[in-house]
């Protein structure tokens, strides 16, 4: 079995850059930044950010185009592809992008419609509110063994459910599964 697949969510790192191949279709390139934090030995905060190619074609290039905007959050699925290419230099390069197959585009965040392509923007228009911070899970946190939870327990009186006070229960002990 074989399997080439990539999801990755992280904010533009540019616009995305539309344009037209040889045989009439459309392809749209931008950059993507994800990060990722985790606490070293001694417990202090560490973040990598790793940035990602990423090219669509067709209706999707033209959607992308059209929609994103550089810092807007977005997930993208696809594969990975690995490819050579001679630069202006005339040295050959080589480099590593992944190819989109489906695209989510993440809230707005203060960027207006939505609707302009990156080429129709207004030099004077207002600058756009910064992104809300996305919740993060750190690959390292651990929830302890024995966690407790409140919860809302209720009490059947007279054929009638009330609730009761807050209790506490133990998820390994507690929970029948």
């Amino acid at each position: 079995m074989n399997l080439n697949k990539a999801i990755v969510a992280g904010n533009l790192t540019r616009d995305p850059e539309l344009r037209t191949m040889p045989s009439g279709g459309h392809v749209v390139t931008f950059g993507l930044a994800t990060n990722r934090f985790w606490k070293d030995q001694n417990g202090a905060q560490q973040k990598d950010t790793q940035f990602h190619n990423i090219v669509a074609f067709g209706k999707l290039a033209e959607t992308t185009a059209k929609f994103l905007v550089k810092g807007r959050l977005a997930l993208v699925e696809g594969r990975i592809q690995n490819r050579s290419y001679v630069a202006k230099d005339g040295q050959k390069r080589y480099t590593s992008e992944i190819v989109a197959e489906v695209i989510q585009f993440g809230p707005q965040g203060g960027q207006g419609g939505g609707t302009m392509s990156s080429q129709a923007k207004v030099a004077d228009a207002p600058a756009a509110e910064p992104m809300p911070d996305v919740p993060v899970v750190s690959e390292d946190e651990e929830t302890p063994k024995n966690a407790k939870r409140k919860v809302q327990n209720v009490k059947e009186t007279k054929g009638k459910e009330k609730p009761k006070d807050d209790d506490e229960f133990d998820i390994e002990e507690d929970i029948p599964f």
